[in-house]
């Protein structure tokens, strides 16, 4: 026979239980608390020396590891880190231009800084990595030759004549590394590939170290003048104020005068029915914002016959 509770009883009842389980609550969270640390350093991907990633743990505590800020400073401040430049190519269709500035997703940069995060290999944030890039590319723009620079994560110990850069591997040294180069690309995406590393001086600076700068721009024949083209073409060589020929960015650009050292334009062994691909090869210090398209731009218009290729005469066009 069942005695049925009344109100207040069954009241006093769940509040009896409500009390037990708070207790219990508060006791696991205390072991949660001494624990939470190492338990999170064992479930981390840390690759080994030999580029090789740790197994332990399951999907979703890494999930929750990766997104907790902060992470780089409190679990990898002890490592030691070397300053190396990377060799980056990417085929740069479905991004938004290579830096993160653009205010657009995806980038290049930005998925390079997804996988240095997770693959652990960054060591404090963007800033304290001292990170450099030999410059920007547009939207759509692909490279074979891109370099950055910064601090990453390394497994070799510090020397002692390290001249107090603490925790920095100043050594040219490679026998024991971390495979920067097999450790990325096992989680970039398939169209950003890290071609290759080397030790770099700590003032190494990709855009400033930099001592030239190559772009290649493909294109179909068709009915182009190429001879026309080529004239016009090599008047580009030289140091000259290239305002007419970029993006304007009164902002952050004073100085408008940019050195091109090298202008060629040559037929490939690639056709397609009766046309065949050409290829414009300009070389210089360094580029204004939109300078080579806009450069290649007017040099359509002379193969098209729609400008002289004797631009000197066109102050309209060109500013000496």
């Amino acid at each position: 026979m069942t005695t049925q509770l009344s109100d207040t009883e069954l009241i006093a009842t769940l509040q009896a239980r409500a009390k037990e389980l708070e207790a219990e609550n508060a006791k696991l969270l205390s072991q949660l608390a001494d624990c939470r640390c190492h338990e999170m350093e064992k479930k981390l991907h840390i690759p080994d020396e030999k580029g090789r990633e740790s197994k332990k743990g399951n999907r979703k505590s890494e999930e929750k590891i990766e997104k907790m800020p902060g992470y780089n400073t409190r679990f990898m401040s002890h490592h030691s880190k070397r300053y190396v430049a990377l060799k980056v190519t990417y085929f740069g269709k479905r991004f938004y231009g290579f830096a993160s500035e653009a205010q657009m997703e995806p980038t290049v940069e930005s998925e390079l800084f997804k996988a240095f995060e997770k693959t652990r290999l960054l060591v404090g944030d963007k800033k304290e990595s001292q990170y450099s890039r030999c410059g920007r590319t547009d939207k759509g723009v692909s490279s074979v030759g891109q370099v950055i620079a910064l601090f990453l994560r390394s497994n070799l110990k510090i020397s002692a004549t390290n001249n107090g850069n603490s925790g920095v591997v100043l050594d040219e040294q490679h026998e024991g590394e971390i495979d920067y180069v097999g450790v990325l690309n096992r989680v970039l995406p398939n169209d950003i590939r890290i071609m290759g590393w080397c030790p770099a001086p700590v003032d190494f600076h990709a855009r400033f170290s930099c001592l030239s700068r190559e772009y290649k721009y493909f294109f179909w024949k068709e009915n182009l003048n190429i001879p026309a083209i080529e004239v016009a073409g090599n008047k580009l060589v030289g140091e000259h104020d290239f305002r007419n020929f970029c993006k304007m960015d009164a902002a952050n650009v004073h100085n408008y005068r940019r050195c091109i050292t090298l202008f060629e334009i040559s037929s490939t062994d690639v056709r397609y029915n009766d046309n065949q691909l050409w290829v414009i090869k300009i070389r210089g210090s360094a580029f204004l914002w939109h300078q080579v398209r806009c450069m290649v731009a007017v040099l359509f218009m002379v193969g098209k016959g729609l400008e002289s290729p004797n631009m000197r005469e066109k102050r309209c066009v060109y500013t000496w």
